[in-house]
């Protein structure tokens, strides 16, 4: 099966409607967005979706009754969040991580899948820390997460082992595949490759970081978070090195 295409992917996401509804069949509800609902709690909260891609979180979030905002730096995501049922109850923004900006700040920013590795060095990293720590409230909390180096799951995104052949609304039939185009322990870079019906293809290159624990910890405590809780699956787990994830729920106090 096709590794889902990130927030962080390729740039060619940003500009071309028919691959942002193909990212949206790739990535459908699971268990990181159940995750972060459930950290929102029942509670009213103001909520940053940061890279909220096409909306899938942001919108849920909206209708158990939290004020949401949803930004991401794709404008064909953003598209598809607009139009969503319900769309209408999120504020979304054209924006990045280390530039945006909010008027009132809010209780939970939210990053979901795997965007936080599209910070590609520690100026970006702490670029956008700085920036959420200031985005929150003085009790806020930030969660995101990174996959763990220590899964090497890259190793599975062949041609052979990922490609798949998915049905997406208003298109037909798509054939995705990754192939690896260079992998080491904390950096990827990747290609997918699109077959859409009437033959045209694209191909969109992409490039994570995957950040040791330490790092995560480390860069956490010098953006000024004070207490820092990690986790290895979305069933809430210890970090370990067979488990997939690096989940980060950080709060400001």
């Amino acid at each position: 099966m096709v590794q889902a295409m990130t927030k962080t992917q390729p740039e060619i996401f940003y500009t071309d409607p028919r691959l942002a509804q193909v990212y949206d069949t790739l990535n459908p509800w699971a268990a990181d967005q159940q995750f972060y609902t459930e950290l929102a709690g029942h509670l009213p909260k103001r909520i940053l979706d940061m890279g909220c891609g096409t909306g899938l979180l942001a919108v849920e979030l909206a209708r158990r009754g939290h004020t949401v905002i949803g930004a991401d730096p794709a404008p064909a995501m953003l598209d598809i969040a607009r139009n969503r049922p319900d769309g209408d109850r999120v504020t979304w923004c054209l924006d990045d991580a280390s530039s945006l900006t909010l008027t009132d700040p809010v209780d939970l920013i939210v990053m979901s899948g795997h965007a936080f590795q599209v910070f590609l060095n520690d100026v970006d990293v702490e670029a956008a820390l700085n920036n959420f720590f200031t985005l929150l409230t003085p009790d806020g909390t930030l969660a995101f997460e990174t996959r763990n180096p220590a899964c090497a799951s890259w190793r599975t995104w062949t041609p052979d082992i990922s490609y798949e052949e998915i049905t997406v609304d208003g298109i037909g039939t798509v054939a995705v595949h990754n192939d690896i185009v260079e992998g080491s322990r904390n950096r990827v870079s990747y290609e997918t490759h699109f077959a859409f019906p009437d033959g045209t293809k694209h191909m969109g290159i992409g490039h994570l970081r995957y950040l040791e624990v330490d790092e995560v910890l480390a860069q956490l405590n010098k953006a000024g978070f004070a207490q820092v809780a990690l986790y290895g699956d979305w069933d809430g787990n210890p970090v370990a090195d067979d488990r997939p994830e690096i989940i980060a729920v950080a709060r400001k106090s």
